[in-house]
């Protein structure tokens, strides 16, 4: 008969993470007026949630933000997109924000070029240290408009949730 080994028990590493976890959060709507209302709640809710007081300045930058962004999908991209898709994620000291849909036009973020409402997107991301981007979707089946702020010093790179919950 074979002979059996004794193995040592494996210890699992314990690895500190390099930077702290990303938090997201996705919000999927019907490319519909009502949208912009509903992705305005729902990000309200998000950043209290993270730790960031929906009544401060830098929230209302963001939540005016996001709300031009789905306004702009539903005034120009409802005719090829049923939905919209909104990502909200913060890691490394930065809020990401993307508004997706399935309209293959990419505008022109030249600032000579920009409508009110991207001028708007554009000097605020500027004003709290970010930027304002588009990508387009693989095979050009649409675009996603990305913004990113930088994060108010005043808050951890966790906010008020707990680590454990930062996703």
């Amino acid at each position: 008969m074979g002979r059996h080994r004794k193995h040592a028990p494996v210890q699992a590493a314990m690895c500190k993470p390099a930077s702290p976890p990303v938090w997201r959060r996705i919000l999927t709507l019907p490319l519909v007026p009502e949208a912009v209302r509903q992705t305005r709640r729902d990000t309200a809710a998000a950043l209290s949630e993270y730790g960031l007081s929906p009544d401060s300045a830098f929230a209302g930058a963001v939540l005016l933000v996001v709300s031009e962004l789905v306004s702009n999908a539903v005034r120009h991209a409802a005719d090829h997109s049923p939905t919209v898709d909104v990502t909200l994620a913060i890691a490394a000291e930065r809020l990401v924000i993307g508004v997706a849909d399935q309209d293959p036009h990419l505008p022109d973020l030249a600032p000579q070029a920009m409508g009110d409402g991207l001028r708007t997107v554009s000097e605020l991301t500027a004003a709290y240290g970010g930027a304002l981007s588009v990508e387009a979707a693989v095979h050009r089946c649409g675009k996603t408009m990305l913004v990113w702020f930088a994060l108010p010093d005043d808050l951890g790179p966790y906010g008020r949730i707990s680590h454990s919950r930062a996703l």
